[in-house]
């Protein structure tokens, strides 16, 4: 036994035992003829005291050589009180003094010093990730997010959910983000694909009778990485039989009831607020809104309809949007508004315009182009009543000017720290569009996937007008973050079939790549639907953290490297050649 305790577990009650202690160096005082050194592990510190009287001289200068990080044991050591309390600490009443103790391990010199608070560069800690974890932040960021998970499962097995294992490797069905490819030795020119998530499975075992399902699932996707995005990541997937959009709604809304009572002392109201798809982006100008500030959009299309502002007037004329949000209380400079005109280019629109009001009237920038009657309806619909900037956005494809819009406010409320930290807002946006148009393509693509189910009343646009359909999906938005996703599903052969045509995926190819989905729906399957939790990103907003980077153990960089396994690597020839693979070099 290395231990008898944990460096978290003593206290006065053990005053006068033998204990045995392991753990790493954290902290050295050397008095001379004393050394006080920090214990640590995962629970804790306790403090330890040297006494040179009672180690021989060769024992004492081992003592005095400890560095911090190495792992030592006490293997006999009196528990006895301190002198004077540390309150900072749970063992902060209590020493042991150590008679007998044991080098396990030196350590070098760390590449930066293990302690919670350290500005080192992000790529330094990835690449001694081992030594960031044991950063006294980092681990109860992880203890953190193993907490969530456990009420995840205690709430989800009261209600009867089973916990189901699905493949890690699959079929390749690229209907949104390129899969990961797996090449198969036993079956040569042959793939599976890791799972971007267990969408069919889940199905699968819907018609299979299980009625519940639930898995804490590791996620594959072959997509740009960004803050709040790994290549691999993790869900907590629900799926349920005989089900409409509101039962499952409601699963959804009692979990998160119970973790943030659990983990924000939070008591959320249910049922959650409901926005349409529609109502977010005309609003907002995002399909995840941040609501914790105001500055809505206002869409001003039919006034610069008729302005003498030619670049606006004719998108306006040609079916396309012109919009507008009030920075209320900033009268800012050409610099600052030319800076947020190349932020809109930068994210892919072709700039914005701006003026200010001040002294009951708009100034600047394109303010000679407005009228009277025009600044009489920007006020109305802006309720512009204080001083403050206007910027002004536009585009022929109206969606894309929203989102334009809808970035430029998030970004405006960062700037200037409009967003209440201290508010946690969670609503539901539903009532999406089922499908829209990609250029690239040229064809209709799923919004959220191919097997996400029309309303009922709108199942007959398939054939005609697929564009016109609003989908049986529903995402989680917390505060302005998706946390979560799902729909019904379609479970009727015929439809599926027609939701493929939709998409343009010509019936063999339906066949070849969901050809055993189809079989299955032949054999009574049950109406189910279901959601899936982004745990990572959940995790990561309940400990208000800002990159999921710090909830995964062993995360990627931005470019999809780990620094500290120095992988993707090249592979040899002989495993090559047994996968009958040839790389073609660029």
């Amino acid at each position: 036994m290395l231990r008898s305790h944990t460096c978290n577990q003593l206290n006065t009650d053990n005053i006068n035992e033998t204990v045995k202690l392991s753990g790493w160096v954290k902290k050295i005082r050397d008095l001379g003829s004393m050394i006080f050194i920090d214990l640590g592990d995962r629970y804790g510190i306790t403090q330890l005291y040297f006494d040179k009287n009672y180690f021989s001289d060769e024992e004492y200068k081992k003592i005095k050589s400890l560095n911090t990080e190495d792992v030592i044991q006490i293997q006999d050591g009196n528990v006895r009180k301190r002198p004077e309390s540390n309150e900072k600490i749970f063992t902060g009443e209590i020493e042991v003094e150590v008679k007998q103790f044991e080098l396990l391990n030196k350590s070098e010199i760390t590449p930066f010093e293990i302690k919670s608070d350290i500005d080192v560069k992000e790529d330094l800690l990835l690449k001694y990730r081992y030594l960031d974890l044991r950063r006294d932040s980092m681990r109860k960021n992880f203890i953190f997010r193993h907490k969530v998970a456990q009420t995840v499962r205690e709430y989800l097995n009261s209600l009867d959910f089973v916990d189901i294992e699905t493949p890690a490797l699959m079929k390749s069905t690229p209907e949104g983000a390129r899969d990961f490819l797996v090449p198969s030795r036993i079956n040569k020119g042959k793939f599976y694909a890791l799972p971007q998530s267990p969408q069919t499975y889940k199905q699968l075992l819907m018609v299979s009778g299980f009625d519940k399902y639930y898995q804490i699932v590791k996620c594959f996707r072959d997509e740009d990485l960004r803050k709040d995005r790994q290549l691999e990541f993790t869900q907590i997937d629900i799926e349920m039989s005989f089900v409409e959009r509101d039962d499952v709604l409601s699963i959804a809304e009692g979990l998160m009831k119970k973790i943030m009572s659990d983990f924000s002392n939070e008591e959320l109201q249910l049922p959650l607020d409901r926005m349409t798809y529609a109502d977010a982006i005309n609003n907002y100008g995002s399909d995840k809104p941040d609501r914790r500030f105001a500055m809505k959009l206002s869409e001003l299309t039919n006034e610069f309809g008729k302005s003498d502002f030619k670049v606006f007037a004719s998108i306006a004329k040609e079916n396309g949007y012109v919009g507008a949000i009030f920075l209320l209380g900033q009268l800012l400079s050409r610099k600052q508004t030319d800076g947020y005109s190349d932020y809109i280019k930068e994210i892919g629109g072709s700039g914005s315009a701006f003026t200010k009001y001040s002294n009951s009237k708009l100034e600047g920038g394109i303010s000679k182009f407005i009228s009277d009657e025009m600044i009489n309806a920007f006020k109305e619909k802006m309720e512009i009543n204080v001083e403050g900037t206007v910027f002004y956005v536009a585009d022929k494809d109206r969606e894309k000017a929203q989102n334009l819009l809808g970035a430029l406010r998030l970004k405006l409320a960062n700037d200037f720290k409009l967003i209440d930290k201290n508010k946690n807002d969670l609503f539901w946006v539903i009532d999406f569009p089922l499908l829209e148009w990609n250029d690239e393509d040229q064809r209709y693509v799923a919004r959220h996937h191919p097997f996400t189910s029309p309303k009922k009343s709108q199942e007959y646009l398939l054939d005609t007008e697929p564009h016109k359909i609003i989908a049986e999906a529903y995402d989680l938005v917390f505060n302005g973050n998706e946390i979560a996703g799902g729909s019904i599903r379609i479970h009727n052969k015929d439809l599926q079939k027609k939701m493929f045509k939709a998409l343009n995926i010509p019936e063999k190819e339906a066949e070849s790549k969901f050809g055993f989905l189809l079989e299955a729906f032949k054999y009574g399957a049950p109406p189910h639907g279901g959601i899936a939790f982004g745990f990572d990103r959940l995790v990561m907003l309940l400990l208000g953290l800002s990159s999921i980077r710090d909830v995964i153990a062993f995360p990627k960089t931005t470019s999809g490297l780990s620094l500290m396994a120095n992988s993707p690597s090249e592979v040899s020839d002989k495993q090559l050649q047994e996968l009958n693979i040839s790389i073609k070099k660029s």
